[in-house]
């Protein structure tokens, strides 16, 4: 029972911030896309970068991973290295990337407790690192659009998996407006902006209408 005399304007623990978080891409490569058929994979595209450039607007740390690059899957969406041009990526013979030591020692390097995660396929690679971190004690976000499974089925029974598990799922512009939270914020506001006007669809074009009828500082 809530205790009213307790009650303030402070906002949950449980809420993503630029300071407690990190963002995993998993294997966003050509030969996962090939396979995936739970969704547009057009969709998935503008949802995993502008989920690539929401955490770039807040310098969270990212991790970003491949398997089997050279040998089968290919290389990253370009489109996403290119967001983080300077970022080692991590390339890796499993199909679970937490148990490749090099991906788990660069999430650990991130100091951070609460882990964002996208990837392809969901089933396999998000549902396997989100649950061995889960068992390590991380609190963990699966960004849902972002992520695709190999049939609409695939994708669902994953994302009940890691709900049942304890994981919480979230899309990619939940994570935006998280991380912002408020639109006085004016040190991002610009920054998250441009993200929904580039990636968020009509939301995006309504911030554009809004600035061009309101002003250049309306509220997204």
């Amino acid at each position: 029972m809530v205790d009213i005399s307790k009650v303030t304007p402070a906002p949950s623990p449980d809420l993503l911030t630029p300071d407690n978080c990190a963002v995993l891409f998993v294997d966003h490569q050509p030969q996962m896309f090939f396979g995936t058929g739970s969704g547009d994979r057009t969709a998935i595209i503008n949802a995993t970068l502008g989920l690539a450039r929401s955490a770039k607007a807040f310098d969270v740390p990212v991790v970003l991973s491949t398997v089997a690059a050279e040998s089968f899957s290919g290389p990253i969406l370009p489109q996403l290295a290119d967001v983080f041009p300077d970022q080692k990526i991590i390339d890796r013979t499993s199909m679970n990337a937490w148990e490749d030591a090099a991906f788990v020692e660069a999430v650990r390097a991130t100091g951070r407790p609460k882990l964002v995660i996208a990837g392809l396929w969901t089933e396999v690679c998000v549902v396997l690192p989100t649950l061995s971190a889960l068992a390590q004690g991380y609190e963990v976000y699966v960004v849902t659009d972002a992520s695709g499974g190999v049939s609409p089925q695939a994708h669902e029974h994953a994302v009940q998996r890691v709900v049942q598990a304890g994981a919480v799922p979230v899309t990619w512009v939940q994570v935006l407006l998280e991380l912002q939270r408020d639109w006085a914020r004016t040190e991002t506001y610009a920054a998250v902006t441009d993200v929904v006007k580039e990636h968020g669809g009509a939301y995006g074009l309504g911030i554009v209408y809004a600035q061009a009828v309101i002003g250049a500082h309306a509220a997204g």
